[in-house]
């Protein structure tokens, strides 16, 4: 038995599957504000199965500058790295090289985001098959995932700024 592999450095856009973007806010563990957070992640329906997918979003992200299970990268202390983040009439817009999406944000990230000029990105390479669009995501089932020590430590994480058009 043969296991699909991006070994090689080289992914399809159909390996990485449906790719997703939520957010949310919260307050910052070691501060009295509130900070924003996106999370991407793969529902892991990629034409090679979820280990391709999964291979195939490392590849992807490291292309793109992050660094899979590493330090925060700051994007304001990055030149030239390819991933940004739009604010603009209660959207937020995710750009990078593989994956471009748009999240209808609420009331509270808005202000969070704006209040502290950046918000957090994590870009998990491991899917997360049961936060299917159209279907509520709650806040155990949020949580339970983006703390997850093995999601954690196999994600790419970045300090975002926010951008307006404004």
């Amino acid at each position: 038995m043969t296991t699909p592999q991006t070994a090689t450095g080289t992914f399809t856009q159909a390996q990485l599957g449906t790719q997703i973007l939520i957010g949310w806010s919260g307050r910052h563990p070691e501060g009295d504000h509130d900070v924003a957070f996106l999370l991407t992640y793969s529902l892991g329906d990629g034409q090679d199965g979820p280990e391709a997918g999964e291979a195939a979003m490392r590849t992807a992200l490291e292309r793109s500058g992050l660094t899979v299970g590493g330090d925060l990268t700051r994007a304001s202390e990055t030149p030239g790295l390819p991933v940004k983040l739009l604010v603009q009439a209660g959207q937020a817009v995710l750009t990078m090289p593989h994956f471009k999406a748009q999240y209808q944000v609420p009331p509270e990230w808005l202000a969070a985001a704006d209040a502290q000029g950046e918000v957090y990105g994590m870009f998990a390479t491991r899917p997360w098959p049961e936060a299917v669009p159209g279907q509520p995501v709650s806040e155990e089932m949020l949580r339970s995932f983006a703390a997850d020590e093995e999601v954690v430590r196999t994600s790419a994480l970045c300090l975002l700024p926010v951008s307006s058009l404004s």
